[in-house]
């Protein structure tokens, strides 16, 4: 079974950054397509970014292309999430998550991923 640890997160300033980790555990990261999505109170789900296992395509939701970035260290088997600029319609509930090998990293996240981490919260505020 797929599980992730997920840490980063918490509160910031509008303007400022945060980084999300998650670590793979009981799977190896590298078979497996990687993603964020996000959960804020009153919206659907969101597919932030993706990943691919090994060719390093990615996608990003309009509302964060320039600002985040997704990376991966098979070998550390983690998948991280750099968020810059940060405004406070990026808060919510951010999740780790992966898909089936194959799946293609778009439509991973305009969908829903196979495997979902715990989330952990995000908040931009002043």
């Amino acid at each position: 079974q797929l599980q992730f640890v997920q840490s980063g997160g918490g509160l910031v300033q509008p303007g400022g950054s945060l980084r999300l980790s998650c670590a793979a555990s009981g799977f190896t990261l590298a078979n497996y397509p990687m993603g964020w999505f996000r959960l804020a109170l009153g919206k659907e789900h969101e597919g932030v970014s993706c990943i691919s296992s090994s060719d390093g395509r990615t996608y990003y939701a309009d509302s964060v292309k320039g600002r985040f970035t997704i990376s991966r260290d098979n070998a550390k088997e983690t998948v991280y999430l750099e968020m810059n600029s940060l405004k406070p319609e990026d808060t919510g509930v951010y999740f780790c998550a992966a898909d089936l090998p194959g799946v293609d990293v778009q439509t991973m996240c305009l969908s829903r991923a196979h495997y979902w981490g715990q989330g952990t919260q995000v908040t931009v505020s002043s």
